[in-house]
């Protein structure tokens, strides 16, 4: 979410997302409260420094640690005020975090060299990754009252399938990871949180097959990068959608369109609009258009820290009209 005021951020995600609320994220505050950092913040008997490469894994919790697990503590503080004071009682609440490839290809260990290169820290921050995720899912799930489930984020995993992580010189690149321990290890995970279980993949070509694999439950995945997808990629979400695997398809625009008035807020975008490539999507692949009210779930196409606080409460308010629409379609998406 844009900003920095977790309250502000809390009550529009209740106020717009009341059935299927998250914990928001607020990477403007800066270190500590960016993807990485505040993943780092759930290890568990690990920690980490930023210095002026990243983060890397330092002995004991310094101020940059203790940054990250502070903003975490104050942003589950403002999500249960806004559901107190709103008198909601959602049944569900979703937290995020970084996925394990992503978070070993982004911090460093004392040498410089990416975590994703020593298997014995790799296991380690996978282990404490797990356990620190079991963990704040009980805590928002005590404190909240609700269900809690985990999306695991992993922008960084095609690029350590592809051996294009960047080596500390940046004259080479950390060799492929093979499809086989990355399922390995993402499972290791995966298994440790309460289902369902979600992985979201917000780069070109997400390896949806290989997330299936490890056993998600629900798949992420932004609209867009699949037009011009190969037909792999389209087939893999068509037999996860098959094999009863719900998708979480990003169909809202993560900032307005250019050329549209800021007065608008997001513009005279119609929900016909905003469903055309799930509709191509699905007849691409052959399905009954019911199989949107079954198991997909319309969301912005990616992160909204980008937009304006008008552009994200709008764009939250469009997915859940279009979550509505999936359920009861128009007549004129019939054909």
């Amino acid at each position: 979410m844009p900003g920095t005021d977790p309250l502000e951020a809390a009550r529009a995600v209740i106020g717009e997302l009341p059935q299927l609320p998250h914990v928001p994220e607020l990477p403007n505050r800066g270190a500590g409260a960016d993807m990485i950092g505040r993943t780092a913040a759930l290890l568990v008997d690990l920690a980490v420094e930023l210095v002026p490469s990243g983060y890397r894994v330092t002995a004991r919790a310094g101020r940059d640690h203790r940054r990250g697990v502070d903003l975490l503590r104050t942003d589950l503080d403002a999500l249960e005020e806004a559901v107190g004071s709103a008198g909601a009682q959602p049944e569900v609440i979703k937290l995020q975090a970084a996925g394990p490839w992503t978070l070993a290809a982004a911090v460093e260990l004392h040498s410089g060299h990416k975590v994703l290169t020593d298997l014995g820290a790799l296991r380690e921050f996978t282990a404490s990754l797990a356990e620190g995720l079991r963990v704040h899912a009980g805590e928002v799930s005590r404190r909240l009252g609700a269900r809690a489930i985990v999306q695991l984020d992993e922008p960084g995993l095609p690029a350590v399938l592809a051996g294009s992580v960047p080596t500390p010189s940046g004259l080479g690149t950390v060799p492929a990871v093979p499809e086989s321990a990355a399922v390995e290890l993402l499972h290791s995970v995966l298994k440790a949180l309460p289902v369902p279980r979600i992985v979201h993949c917000c780069a070109p070509r997400p390896p949806l097959a290989l997330l299936r694999r490890a056993g998600v439950d629900a798949l992420a995945v932004d609209a867009e990068l699949l037009i011009g997808a190969p037909r792999a990629t389209v087939d893999a979400l068509g037999e996860a959608w098959d094999s009863g695997v719900s998708v979480l398809l990003g169909l809202v625009p993560a900032v307005p369109h250019s050329g549209q008035p800021p007065a608008q807020a997001g513009g005279p975008r119609t929900l016909a609009d905003l469903a055309r490539p799930a509709l191509d999507l699905l007849d691409r692949l052959g399905f009954d258009r019911a199989v949107l009210a079954e198991r997909c779930l319309p969301t912005p196409s990616c992160g909204l820290a980008g937009a304006t606080p008008a552009w994200a409460r709008r764009a939250l308010t469009l997915a859940r009209e279009l979550g509505q629409a999936f359920v009861d379609p128009p007549e004129s998406w019939s054909s």
